[in-house]
């Protein structure tokens, strides 16, 4: 998926890889023909964010993904210069407490999503409530990959630092 592309382009494009018409998206996620093709046209430059969620469910592109693109939400991938040279910046300590919180970040989360996946298995789940942890679990994954993105910058630059004081601390 090019990262370039705005959030309309973006669904379109998924939409179409996905083999699916307009009208078959539209009803599956429950939105108006005329709220796709306006999103895709680019006539609605920043859709509902629930909107953004049922669509995300049928094309296969993350919820969080699309807020970004449509500039509701921030991404830390190598594509985030300023997110990037903060957590590159750490010196010492700050780099080991970054990455100690973060760590621990990442172990809450996978936790979460196991927790909330075993709440799925229960057959007495509202449509409703099922929504909600399914929202949740896709939430906290991208919370999970956001984190060990950061975790990867903050090894690289405890390396780095390491090196350019010889070792020390």
């Amino acid at each position: 998926m090019n990262e370039n592309l705005s959030v309309g382009q973006m669904i379109e494009q998924a939409r179409e890889e996905k083999g699916l018409s307009k009208r078959e998206l539209s009803r599956l996620a429950k939105i108006s023909d005329t709220e796709l093709a306006r999103i895709e046209s680019g006539e609605r430059e920043i859709p509902n964010p629930k909107t953004l969620r049922k669509i995300s469910k049928h094309i296969g592109i993350n919820y969080n993904d699309l807020m970004y693109a449509a500039g509701l939400g921030f991404q830390v991938t190598k594509l985030n210069p300023f997110l990037r040279d903060y957590y590159e910046q750490l010196k010492g300590d700050e780099i080991d407490l970054a990455l100690v919180n973060t760590t621990a970040s990442v172990e809450n989360w996978t936790n979460l999503v196991k927790s909330f996946e075993e709440k799925l298995k229960n057959d007495k789940l509202t449509e409703y409530e099922r929504e909600i942890i399914e929202q949740t679990i896709e939430d906290t994954k991208y919370q999970i990959e956001t984190g060990n993105e950061i975790i990867t910058l903050l090894v690289g630059a405890k390396k780095k630092w390491r090196f350019e004081n010889n070792g020390k601390q």
